[in-house]
């Protein structure tokens, strides 16, 4: 039965087909929250451990390791938009191991105003998502997972409502350090749109796999994550935009010039990570976006766009990372993320216990001199 879920998710990922650009809504489930998420590049499925931050991209990640992790997440984005995500993880041994939280996109405060300019006061737009997620191995080698996801977007005096699901499968070999991954992202619909009476718009569906490597004799891990597989035309060419070289050509030979490579349209596909890892309080991460490099950065002056690196230290019971992405040359990302485990707070038998009463040794009082005696 493992066999036939794992095989009918990654035969899944190639006949699936769909669109991105600008067609669908709640895109702010796509925004990588986790601090090292964003420091690998932005996509990581395929890390089997206790981090409970990459169960909300993959579900069948949870594991009972991560028992009574409480995780906190602040992504300081841009324009004055903040980005929050709060989960706290329980195993329950048989029935699996689940995740409660919530994330929320915080817009800002905008002036409003008429259509002569008159200020009329200030409002403000924010989107929220409660995550419910359950994990579960089936052996020592697969697992599964799901998410569910309550949607609620409030943008000015348009409200909206929906609903959306996240399914997956993971094969973990732990001694050999390799993980592969399939998840369905984002299956569900809008139950109510913005406008009254108006059309229902696409949740933001999307297919992902990805693999990752932990070598033996040396303190790195390699990830390699595919992204939007249910669409392979993800670059956008513009036959309308005319250049100098472009002159003197017919419009079939403008759009076979304007064409992206087969080699360009595979790389828009893949996310690289990579990890070093020489102890269990350290990490140094890094990671490349292809896409988002070809898409955002300026042609004459790219600089490290598409590239990001984060940090992740131990200190006592609190395991602090912070992650940085590049996206343009007016900044970058930042992105906080601090797990502590509360069950350590509560474990028995960190202090030796005390001896019943009945068994303590009563003191004995030594007799008093007698000072006459000693006079003599």
């Amino acid at each position: 039965m493992k066999k036939v879920i794992f095989i009918f998710l990654l035969f899944s990922s190639f006949i699936a087909t769909a669109q991105i650009g600008g067609t669908n809504t709640y895109e702010f489930l796509n925004i990588p929250i986790s601090a090292r998420v964003a420091g690998l590049g932005g996509n990581v499925i395929a890390v089997y451990d206790n981090d409970p931050t990459l169960s909300l991209g993959n579900p069948s990640l949870l594991n009972p390791e991560m028992n009574g992790m409480l995780t906190f997440s602040y992504l300081n984005y841009f324009a004055d938009i903040n980005h929050g995500f709060v989960s706290y993880v329980r195993d329950f041994k048989k029935a699996g191991t689940f995740s409660a939280g919530i994330r929320y996109l915080n817009y800002g405060t905008f002036l409003e105003t008429d259509e002569g300019g008159n200020e009329l006061g200030n409002f403000t737009a924010a989107e929220y998502a409660f995550v419910l997620g359950w994990g579960k191995s089936i052996d020592s080698l697969f697992s599964v997972g799901a998410n569910l996801k309550p949607i609620y977007s409030s943008l000015y005096t348009y409200n909206s409502a929906g609903i959306a699901f996240d399914v997956s499968g993971t094969y973990h070999n732990k001694q050999k350090g390799f993980v592969a991954s399939v998840v369905l992202k984002n299956i569900g619909a809008q139950l109510s749109p913005y406008v009254e009476g108006g059309d229902k718009e696409p949740l933001p569906f999307e297919i992902q796999a990805g693999i990752s490597k932990k070598f033996k004799h040396v303190p790195f891990r390699f990830s390699l994550d595919a992204i939007q597989l249910q669409n392979w035309n993800l670059a956008y060419n513009d036959s309308i935009v005319a250049t100098n070289t472009n002159e003197g050509l017919t419009d079939e030979e403008k759009d076979e010039r304007n064409k992206t490579s087969l080699l360009s349209e595979a790389f828009r596909h893949l996310v690289i990570g990579g990890e070093i890892v020489p102890s269990k309080s350290f990490m140094l991460r890094f990671g490349f976006n292809y896409k988002r490099r070809v898409e955002l950065a300026h042609d004459n002056k790219p600089g490290l766009i598409g590239f990001s690196w984060g940090v992740g230290f131990r200190i006592k019971k609190f395991h602090i990372s912070y992650g940085s992405a590049k996206y343009h040359m007016a900044g970058p990302s930042n992105h906080f993320t601090v797990t502590t485990n509360l069950s350590e707070y509560y474990r028995k038998g960190n202090a030796p216990p005390k001896p019943p009463k009945e068994k303590r040794e009563k003191k004995v009082k030594k007799p008093k001199k007698d000072k006459k005696k000693k006079d003599e």
